[in-house]
């Protein structure tokens, strides 16, 4: 059986206090989830997106294409902002998205994604923001950055929802 592991944490700012309340977002803040993707999650993926490129399940192709083995969906590795987002705030308006693709991710390679807090304005009664996006493999190697902008209905930090 293929396992799949998603951790969540939550890494305050410099300012930040721990002092018994809810815990508030503020600038400078990183979400961050652990995911090990799986050739399940790929053909899951492909399903439902219609993707079937067969860099994503023919080794042999993705090897001649210059690649170690089969890929991992750039789209679904980058899925994991939106959910490290939704999960914390729930009723959150996932507003933008940039990527840069930077370096390949392989089926069982584990995938560091945060969103770090760079600009929080209320409008409202809610708080648009900003966040820098990473993904990060196999121990720190970079291999997919950009911003997202969301609404957030509040910026009390909940426990992730798995």
């Amino acid at each position: 059986m293929l396992i799949k592991r998603l951790v969540s944490s939550f890494v305050p700012s410099s300012g930040f206090s721990s002092s018994g309340g809810p815990r508030i977002l503020k600038t400078g803040d990183i979400l961050r989830q652990t995911r090990t993707f799986s050739e399940l999650d790929v053909l899951e993926y492909a399903k439902v997106s219609y993707d079937s490129n067969p860099l994503h399940f023919d080794s042999k192709c993705a090897q001649n294409a210059g690649f170690e083995a089969q890929l991992v969906h750039g789209m679904l590795v980058a899925a994991l902002f939106p959910r490290i987002i939704s999960s914390h705030f729930p009723g959150a308006i996932y507003v933008s998205q940039s990527l840069n693709f930077k370096l390949p991710v392989y089926i069982g390679d584990e995938i560091v994604s945060e969103v770090q807090a760079t600009n929080i304005k209320e409008s409202k009664k809610r708080y648009v923001t900003k966040f820098a996006t990473k993904c990060f493999k196999n121990g720190g190697v970079l291999v997919i950055d950009g911003e997202a902008m969301a609404v957030l209905p509040t910026l009390a930090v909940e426990e992730a929802s798995m």
